[in-house]
């Protein structure tokens, strides 16, 4: 389980407590008249996602706490959340911290 903390109401919970909504900082297409979207400016904003191993950008939902989404920036191979901020925040400069390294998988014995 995911341990998971509001950065708006300092609610502390595992995951089963908030909702995930997917990337953060998806940007809409910008025009004043949407008939001008093209098919596939429309198609990258609904559909194409990034699905980095590594630092991830997240959206999350406090459901149990005060309702308010927040963004998150959690590691992907490790599950941990590296920061939490408002939603209209800046995403934090996490550039200088350590990579998330993998552990080398285990070599069988051998049974001969």
């Amino acid at each position: 389980m995911l341990s998971i903390t509001c950065p708006v109401c300092g609610a502390e919970g595992e995951e089963t407590d908030f909702h995930c909504g997917g990337e953060a900082h998806i940007v809409r297409p910008a025009t004043v008249d949407p008939s001008n979207v093209s098919d596939e400016a429309q198609r990258d904003y609904l559909y194409i996602r990034k699905n980095p191993r590594g630092l991830h950008y997240e959206r999350w939902l406090c459901a149990r706490g005060c309702g308010k989404w927040f963004h998150a920036a959690r590691d992907t191979i490790t599950m941990e959340f590296k920061a939490y901020y408002g939603i209209r925040e800046k995403a934090p400069d996490l550039s200088d911290s350590k990579p998330a390294t993998r552990r080398a998988p285990r070599k069988k014995a051998d049974r001969s």
